[in-house]
């Protein structure tokens, strides 16, 4: 081992930004290089993505980083990426069309017609997730009928990883916990389904060759070297799904504790060691490639928080104090807002009632609410969604969660995580890497380069230290109360939201 490479990267390209972060053996960030990410939202319900922005800004990262540490100590390089986004890429690895994204809605007709054909239960046993718009398998049929020319001419359906990878070092190759958000990867037999394959008329060839956690998938060209600054011949290993690797950057490759990223999408995952699929969670393969995580996801999160801030107040996130006083006017508000709930459904629910049509609203409403209080009702709903499905899983699942693992931007806010602790009962644990996901990567990267004996054993070394918030029991008493009336008010408005969907979605189509 050449001690003079003391260092491993973590690439985290997720919806808005790619991280490059540099780790030491321990767990620290040495340095770091940035570039945002734009979305496109170019009518109702559909959201795209360029994937030549994936390397570009993938190439500014890394050469912002590259500026701060010699890439001579790079010992080895790690990918974490965005979930259930695809590009759609002709033989020569140009996109034929922008990249469909995981918050995309267009597919509802498809997973009704893909569900049909090959049977809900079916899908759910082989993926390890009920039939829902977010896997891209359902894009995939969208395309096949929307836009038969490109879904005739694409030669690989790729992973924001396998994209980059193929970048970097020329081939298309991804990793097990890329493959499997994308639904048409079979969770025990660790390979692209043949059935689902065959139901799209596709082959396991117009797919990237997947690989378990830690695979040397290849080395970084001379051309990604020139573009990027990286040193030709550094190794790049498999890793993949960012909400897997941030359950790993949190050392939660053990059951008890949970991981909760409070990130444009709310997302809780638990380790287990057997396969175990149930509508109350979807299952995916475990970041250190040994056993299951079960997870939950409520689509709008922080992005739910950013749309009502650029939406109703002045300056939106423009004004760099809004957050702050937000935060304390909401955190000055009695539990339950004074009688104002939130639904937070804006993109549809997934766990546990696998709704697509579902929508958010704030009921209650009275004259003496205020901005402030549509603020705090939003994280309370969210909050409340979040204990309901946790509690949930483990009735199902049969496990117990002892504590949640904080991370991503919502974690800072000290009325949400105090919020989470109180509801739930439970300590809230914040750590002090804030960039979990690109940490996860980097303690794959460092078993790949031989720092350490295990992926698992990588994580006990390399993840931080932790704070508790610890629930306050009269606070939680009155989140009982709330939760209680909270569980009814999906299924009080799920007609009236299927009802409205439709009609606005004649509209677009007009």
């Amino acid at each position: 081992m050449d001690s003079s490479r003391d260092l491993v990267v973590g690439i985290d390209s997720s919806t808005q930004s790619t991280k490059a972060i540099a780790w030491t053996r321990d767990g620290r960030a040495e340095a770091e290089g940035r570039a945002p990410l734009d979305l496109s939202n170019p009518k109702l319900y559909h959201f795209e993505q360029d994937p030549e922005s994936w390397w570009t800004a993938c190439v500014a990262a890394l050469k912002e980083l590259l500026s701060k540490v010699s890439p001579d100590r790079i010992a080895g390089i790690a990918i974490s990426n965005q979930r259930e986004t695809v590009a759609f890429l002709d033989e020569h690895g140009q996109p034929l069309r922008p990249g469909i994204l995981w918050l995309d809605e267009r597919a509802r007709l498809e997973v009704e017609d893909l569900s049909a054909e090959l049977g809900a239960e079916t899908i759910h046993r082989i993926t390890g997730r009920y039939p829902d718009i977010t896997p891209c398998v359902y894009s995939y049929l969208w395309i096949k009928r929307h836009e038969p020319e490109v879904f005739a001419k694409t030669a690989c359906f790729a992973d924001v990883q396998a994209f980059l990878v193929n970048r970097l070092c020329g081939a298309f190759k991804t990793g097990w916990i890329s493959a499997d958000p994308m639904g048409l990867f079979d969770l025990q037999a660790k390979q692209w389904s043949p059935e689902i394959l065959a139901a799209l008329g596709l082959e396991a060839s117009q797919m990237p060759a997947a690989h378990p956690p830690g695979t040397h998938l290849g080395d970084i060209s001379d051309q990604a070297a020139t573009e990027t600054g990286l040193r030709a011949g550094t190794p790049l290993f498999a890793a993949g799904g960012d909400g897997q690797l941030a359950g790993l950057g949190t050392n939660c490759t053990s059951p008890g504790r949970a991981y909760i990223n409070l990130g444009t999408a709310v997302v809780s995952g638990v380790w287990s060691p057997t396969y175990a699929y149930d509508k109350a969670w979807r299952t995916e393969i475990a970041a250190q490639g040994d056993g299951y995580i079960l997870e939950n996801c409520l689509r709008s999160g922080a992005f739910l928080i950013n749309w009502f801030v650029d939406s109703f107040t002045a300056g939106g996130r423009e004004d760099p104090s809004i957050f702050a006083k937000l935060e304390e006017a909401a955190a000055a508000i009695s539990r339950g807002c004074d009688g104002l709930m939130a639904l937070p459904y804006w993109s549809g629910v997934m766990d546990p009632h696998w709704d697509t049509a579902a929508r958010g609203c704030l009921i209650g409403f009275g004259g003496g609410h205020g901005q402030a209080h549509v603020y705090r009702a939003l994280i309370e709903g969210m909050t409340l969604d979040q204990v309901m499905r946790s509690e949930l899983m483990e009735q199902n699942a049969g496990l117990e969660i002892t504590e949640f693992l904080a991370i991503g931007g919502g974690a800072a806010s000290p009325l949400w995580r105090q919020m989470l602790a109180d509801a739930s009962g439970k300590a809230v644990l914040i750590s002090d890497t804030v960039e979990a996901s690109a940490l996860g990567a980097g303690m794959i990267a460092a078993f790949g380069a031989g720092w350490y004996a295990s992926i698992v054993e990588a994580a006990g070394a390399m993840a931080g230290a932790t704070k508790a918030i610890e629930p306050d029991e009269e606070s939680g008493k009155e989140y009982r109360e709330l939760l209680e009336i909270y569980t009814g008010l999906y299924g009080a408005t799920a007609e009236t939201n299927r009802k409205l969907v439709a009609f606005a979605s004649r509209g677009a189509e007009a």
